[in-house]
C-alpha cells in the first residue's frame, strides 16, 4: 500500500512561527509532525510516502536526506504552481505511478484511527472514496458530511455557516483512494478534493465514510498546535509518549504542562506554563510564558510577559515588556 500525504500548504495560521518552515517539520514533542504522520502509515502497513510539496520543499529533503522517514521509504513530488488539495492529490499519485488502491492524509493532522480499518471497510463496500470523520462540537469550520443510513454519503458540504450544517461529522483528513478518482482530475488542473471530487463521487453514490471517535486533531492553529503537544507527552494517545523535555534543556525556573525543545533555557524565576518552545529557546530571568508558541532561537527578556503569543524564529522579545495575543515575525 502506498499513501500521499498533502504537506503544499503555507500553514497561514501558524504565521509568524511556518514563515520559514513548513508545518508538517514543526515538532510536537520532540519529533516533527511528519515523522509521527509517516510513521503512524507505516505502522498500519504502507510502504511508501509521496510527499506532495509546494512551500520549501528543500526543507524536507535536508530533513530527510536518505529519502527515508519513521522507517519508510519517501518520494518527493513537487508542484511547480498550487493546485489545491485534489489537485496535488492527483498530481503526485501520477508523479509516483500510483494504479492501485492508496491512502491520502493531511500532513497536518495527528489522529490514532485504525487505518487497517479503513482500508477493510472500503474494500468491503467496493467503494471509490472512503473518508474517515470525526464528530466535533462546532461543524462549521470544516468539511461536513451526511450519510444515508447504509453509510453513503448523501451530501459534502464544506465550511457550512453555523447551524447549517447536516451533520457534526467532519471530513477528518485521512481517504482510501481507487486510482479512478485520478480521472476525476484533468492533468494540471486546480481542484479541491473538499469541494469538486467528493461531492461528484457522491453524487454518483461511491462515496463511503466511517465515522471513529479516535483521537484526532488538526495542528494548524496556535491552540490547537500547543494541545497536540501536549496531548504527546500527558499520555492522550495510545501510541505516542514524547518526552517533555529535549536534549540539553536547562530548567531553572518553574516548568507547567509545557513542551520545551532541545537547548531551551528557563531561568531563575521565570514561569512557563501551558505553551510550547521550540529548539534554543532563552527564557530571561522572572519572565512569563503563558499559552504561547516561541518559535526556535527566540529570546525572552527579563520579567517580560506574554500570553497566547506567536514568535517567529530567532524573535526576541526584550526585558519587561508585555505581550498579549500577540505575533512577532522573524527579525528583519
Amino acid at each position: 500500500m502506498r499513501a500521499v500525504v498533502l504537506v503544499g500548504g503555507f500553514g497561514t495560521r501558524l504565521r509568524p512561527l511556518t514563515e520559514s518552515i513548513p508545518k508538517p517539520l514543526l515538532p510536537v514533542g520532540q519529533r516533527p509532525i511528519i515523522e509521527h504522520v509517516v510513521g503512524a502509515l507505516g505502522a498500519s502497513g504502507v510502504s511508501e510516502v509521496v510527499l506532495a510539496l509546494s512551500f520549501r520543499p528543500d526543507l524536507f529533503a535536508d530533513a530527510y536526506p536518505d529519502g527515508e522517514c519513521a522507517g519508510v521509504r519517501l518520494r518527493y513530488t513537487v508542484e511547480d504552481e498550487p493546485l489545491d488539495t485534489g489537485g496535488a492529490i492527483a498530481y503526485a499519485a501520477r508523479e509516483a505511478g500510483i494504479d492501485d488502491t492508496f491512502v491520502v492524509v493531511n500532513g497536518d493532522v495527528l489522529t490514532d484511527l485504525d487505518l487497517g480499518r479503513l482500508i477493510a471497510v472500503h474494500r468491503e463496500r467496493g467503494a471509490e472514496a472512503t473518508i474517515h470523520l470525526t464528530p466535533v462540537t462546532d461543524p462549521s469550520a470544516y468539511g461536513v458530511v451526511a450519510q444515508d443510513d447504509d453509510g453513503w454519503v448523501t451530501r459534502f458540504v464544506e465550511k457550512p455557516a453555523p447551524g447549517e450544517a447536516p451533520s457534526n461529522n467532519v471530513n477528518a483528513g485521512t481517504y482510501v483512494l481507487e486510482p479512478g478518482v485520478l480521472d476525476r482530475v484533468p492533468l494540471g488542473a486546480r481542484r479541491s478534493v473538499e469541494r469538486d471530487i467528493f461531492p461528484a463521487v457522491a453524487a454518483e453514490k461511491r462515496l463511503f465514510a466511517l465515522t471513529t471517535d479516535d483521537y484526532w486533531i488538526d495542528t494548524g492553529r496556535p491552540e490547537f498546535y500547543r494541545q497536540a503537544n501536549a496531548d504527546a507527552v500527558g499520555g492522550r494517545r495510545k501510541s505516542v509518549a514524547e518526552p517533555a523535555l529535549g536534549a540539553g534543556a536547562r530548567v531553572v525556573g518553574r516548568v507547567v504542562d509545557s513542551v520545551l525543545g532541545r537547548g531551551v533555557v528557563v531561568a531563575a524565576g521565570a514561569l512557563v506554563d501551558s505553551s510550547v518552545l521550540l529548539a534554543g529557546v532563552d527564557v530571561g530571568r522572572d519572565a512569563v510564558v503563558r499559552a504561547s508558541v516561541l518559535g526556535a532561537g527566540a529570546r525572552v527578556g527579563a520579567g517580560a510577559v506574554l500570553e497566547d503569543v506567536v514568535l517567529g524564529v530567532d524573535a526576541v522579545v526584550n526585558a519587561g515588556e508585555k505581550l498579549r495575543n500577540a505575533r512577532r515575525p522573524v527579525p528583519a
